[in-house]
C-alpha cells in the first residue's frame, strides 16, 4: 500500500519533507497547495509534485491524498487541520501542533469521531540517535539520570516574517520550545513540575530558560535563544558520565563520557530526518490507528497546555 501525501504550505521545510516522503518504505507525494497558485505550480515544478492547488480546500478535494502534511505559519494550523479533517483526511501537523489546548483538543476529538489518523510532527523522537540513547538509559548506562541541560539557539530568524506576531503564534517557544519538551518527555515521561522566564524584544519571548521536573524526581533545564549563536546541544548527565547530543533534532550522532575519561562515539546514517517520522505515519495508516503510540495525544495536548500558560503568564 503506497500512502499518498498532500502538503498544504510552501514553507522553507517542505522540499526536506517530501525528500523524507521519498526515502520512505510507502509514501509519495501526490499534490502541494497555497494560497497563492503562482507558488504552487513553482513548487510544485521545482519538487517534481503532479499536482498544485491555489487553495487548501481544493487540495483537501482530492481523492487521491490519503494524508495531509501542514507546514503553514503557526497560527494557521488549527484551520488547515480543521479543514483537511472535515474532508475525511488523515493529517500530520508541525509543531507548534495549535496554539491553544482548546484547539489541540479539539482537533483530536474531529479526528476519533472520523477515525482519522492526527499526529503532530516531531521528527526528533523517531531518530535512530533517539532509540539508541532511550536504550542506553533503560541500560543505566551512565548511571541513573539525575539532571538534562538543553541548549537550543536560532540565531537566523530573519526568514519568519511573522515571528515578532505573537497573534501569528510567533516567539520563540512557540517555534522551538515543543522540540525540547517532547524529547524529553519522549524519553522520561509526564513533566510534573515547570517554571519559566523569558527575555521579551519586539512583542515576543526572545530567549526563554524553562526549568522541568519529571515523575523520577529528573530536573532538566531548557535554554532557548535566537539571541545568541550557541552550540545547540542536549547534555544526560547520569552518576557515572554524561551523553551529548548535539543538535538532537536532527542527529546522527552522539557521545558517551564516563567518569574515568573514556569516550565513545554512536554513529547513525541517514539521508533525511524526516523518514523515520514519516515510515511511522505510514505504518499507522496502514494499521488503521487514529493516533500515534510514541507522538501521543497525551504528550501533545501536555506540551501545547504547557507553552500556552507560560504565554499567559509573560503577556498578561
Amino acid at each position: 500500500m503506497t500512502v499518498r501525501y498532500g502538503i498544504i504550505s510552501t514553507a522553507q521545510i517542505v522540499p526536506r519533507f517530501v525528500e523524507g516522503v521519498r526515502q520512505s518504505k510507502e509514501g509519495e507525494v501526490t499534490a502541494i497547495a497555497s494560497r497563492s497558485i503562482e507558488k504552487a505550480e513553482k513548487m510544485a515544478g521545482e519538487l517534481s509534485i503532479p499536482k498544485a492547488y491555489g487553495s487548501y480546500e481544493a487540495l483537501c478535494q482530492d481523492e487521491a491524498v490519503d494524508v495531509i502534511y501542514i507546514a503553514t505559519y503557526n497560527k494557521g494550523h488549527y484551520e488547515a487541520a480543521k479543514l483537511a479533517l472535515s474532508y475525511d483526511k488523515h493529517v500530520l501537523l508541525e509543531k507548534p501542533f495549535t496554539l491553544t489546548t482548546a484547539e489541540a483538543t479539539e482537533l483530536f476529538e474531529l479526528a476519533q469521531k472520523k477515525t482519522l489518523f492526527l499526529m503532530e510532527a516531531q521528527k526528533a523522537v523517531f531518530l535512530p540517535i533517539t532509540q539508541e540513547v532511550k536504550a542506553l538509559i533503560a541500560q543505566k548506562a551512565i548511571g541513573k539520570i539525575q539532571f538534562v541541560n538543553s541548549v537550543t539557539a536560532y540565531p537566523n530568524i530573519e526568514h519568519l516574517t511573522w515571528f515578532h506576531s505573537l497573534d501569528s503564534g510567533g516567539g520563540l517557544l512557540h517555534g522551538s520550545g515543543s522540540y525540547p519538551l517532547h524529547y524529553l518527555s519522549y524519553l522520561f515521561g509526564d513533566i510534573e513540575e515547570y517554571s519559566g522566564s523569558a527575555n521579551v524584544s519586539e512583542g515576543v519571548d526572545e530567549q526563554v530558560n524553562i526549568t522541568v521536573k519529571f515523575d523520577s524526581d529528573l530536573l532538566a533545564n531548557l535554554f532557548l535563544t535566537v539571541k545568541l549563536d550557541l552550540p545547540s546541544k542536549l547534555t544526560l548527565y547520569g552518576e557515572k558520565g554524561r551523553i551529548e547530543i548535539p543538535d538532537f533534532w536532527k542527529a546522527k550522532r552522539a557521545m558517551i563520557y564516563d567518569n574515568f575519561g573514556h569516550e565513545e562515539e554512536i554513529l547513525t546514517a541517514f539521508e533525511n530526518e524526516f523518514t523515520f517520522e514519516v515510515d511511522h505515519v505510514n505504518t499507522c495508516i496502514k494499521n488503521k490507528q487514529i493516533t500515534s503510540s510514541i507522538m501521543t495525544k497525551e504528550r501533545t495536548i501536555q506540551t501545547v497546555n504547557l507553552v500556552e500558560s507560560f504565554y499567559k503568564q509573560w503577556f498578561r
